[in-house]
């Protein structure tokens, strides 16, 4: 069963963080890697980029997760994109940016974390991907992304984003 996408409250996130003033002044974030995944527009010039919802509270967000023994960050990047949406494609090495924000465990407990972001342009979609059905996803402008994610960082992110073009060689 799909949860359906909800907004969270606006005033939700800033009684999150009342709650946690000292972890958050410790410094002491989490790790977790996201994947900006993009695609030109079919229709028209410009880009489009996957939203997609989380399991637990169904609010917008990029892929992202944990770090992964023995991949990368860009490649542990990579895989929360095939893992939660079914993308596949070209990822960059270095993050174009990052956001924080508040992890809600099991139990309730709440975590900062910091998650450095990778660029994905898009080669590849499945229908069929580990997490289907366990989330909502969505094609749309980087304004409506931008629009509906929660985190102001990533918000700043989405509104900003131009693709990074590939290295030229150094000769």
């Amino acid at each position: 069963m799909v949860k359906k996408a909800r907004s969270q409250e606006p005033h939700a996130l800033l009684r999150q963080l009342a709650t946690v003033p000292d972890k958050l002044f410790a410094g002491n974030f989490a790790q977790q890697y996201g994947a900006l995944c993009f695609r030109d527009k079919r229709e028209a010039s410009g880009i489009e980029i996957l939203l997609t919802t989380s399991r637990d509270s169904g609010r917008w967000i990029i892929p992202k997760g944990w770090p992964i023994k023995g991949k990368k960050p860009f490649e542990a990047a990579a895989t929360e994109a095939w893992e939660e949406a079914g993308i596949r494609g070209e990822v960059k090495k270095r993050p174009v940016g990052r956001f924080t924000y508040l992890k809600a465990l099991e139990g309730r407990e709440l975590v900062p974390c910091l998650v450095d972001v990778f660029q994905l342009r898009v080669t590849e979609e499945k229908e069929d991907f580990k997490e289907k059905g366990q989330r909502i996803l969505e094609w749309v402008s980087p304004e409506e992304a931008a629009r509906r994610v929660s985190e102001p960082e990533l918000k700043t992110l989405l509104r900003g984003f131009k693709q990074r073009k590939a290295s030229k060689p150094r000769g």
